[in-house]
């Protein structure tokens, strides 16, 4: 029998089932241990999602059975369930994209097999304005974790000597981020991501071929991507915290700058199962970034 309970949360009472399906095979985890594991980390979580349009990468019959994306408002969704509208270019028309603003909303996403938050760099207020860059760090085939924590320092002694601070994160995947806060209203999206590709042709002439801007779609041969174009309108990015739809579940984690110069971790380190232990030792080192936003200086 499949397991079914009541959760009250956000003064709202939101229904979760399924409970022992299993979503990851080869760890024996389940879509109740996914929803728990969002329910412990909403209020670290929360913060980056509030206010920012989603995508969402849903696998109902688990990770291993095949997942698509998603960034519309399901038309089953409660009316309490917010979202804002969006005119793509690829399509006549708007279309409601999802915005999660408490546990309630989280959950319920969840309970319909959301595994993966991928959050705009704007806010539903004014979409138009990125409140932070994100540098992408995507290894080479032939390259290791290792020299994508090496290419992370080198953006972190590129950003101080310009007068910014970068907050480092986990992908998730194989490689990392490194967002930049900005300062609200002040730059379009075409504005950042004309600044970051002129950022990281400067790390591809300083860095010793260790970074390198792509050339397609595929990321070939040493050296370790700076895919720039992240920053477009509408493009979007793994949220701190996001459980990942890989084998293992690992989470995208923010990092204090010690822990990657220490190394000694790779992406897998980070998973569902140990992650909520490792907030509640540590707190979120990213927690500052949201506090304010920079202005990008001329290159």
């Amino acid at each position: 029998m499949s397991l079914r309970e009541v959760w009250k949360l956000a003064g709202l009472e939101v229904g979760v089932k399924n409970l022992d399906k299993v979503f990851w095979p080869g760890r024996g985890w389940t879509k109740g241990d996914l929803l728990r594991y969002y329910r412990t980390v909403a209020p670290y979580l929360l913060p980056y999602l509030r206010g920012r349009p989603l995508t969402l990468k849903m696998c109902p019959d688990g990770v291993a059975a095949g997942c698509y994306y998603r960034r519309k408002r399901p038309g089953h969704a409660p009316d309490w369930m917010p979202t804002v509208l969006y005119n793509p270019k690829t399509r006549t028309g708007q279309v409601p994209l999802i915005l999660v603003e408490n546990e309630a909303h989280l959950i319920w996403l969840v309970n319909q097999a959301a595994v993966e938050f991928h959050v705009w760099a704007s806010s539903a207020r004014d979409l138009g304005h990125p409140t932070w860059l994100v540098l992408d760090l995507d290894p080479g085939d032939r390259s290791r974790f290792a020299d994508v924590l090496e290419a992370a320092l080198w953006v972190r002694r590129e950003l101080e000597r310009m007068g910014l601070e970068g907050w480092p994160k986990t992908s998730g995947g194989r490689g990392m981020h490194v967002l930049v806060p900005l300062e609200p209203g002040r730059y379009t999206h075409a504005q950042v991501r004309a600044w970051a590709k002129g950022f990281a042709l400067r790390l591809a002439e300083r860095s010793h071929g260790l970074l390198r801007l792509p050339h397609g779609a595929t990321h070939r041969g040493a050296g370790v991507f700076v895919d720039y174009a992240q920053n477009g309108y509408g493009r979007n990015t793994a949220a701190p915290y996001s459980v990942r739809a890989r084998p293992g579940a690992p989470v995208s984690t923010p990092l204090d700058w010690d822990e990657v110069t220490a190394g000694g971790f790779d992406p897998a380190s980070f998973h569902l199962g140990n992650l909520p232990a490792r907030l509640e030792r540590g707190g979120d080192p990213m927690r500052e970034m949201l506090a304010g936003g920079a202005r990008l200086p001329e290159l």
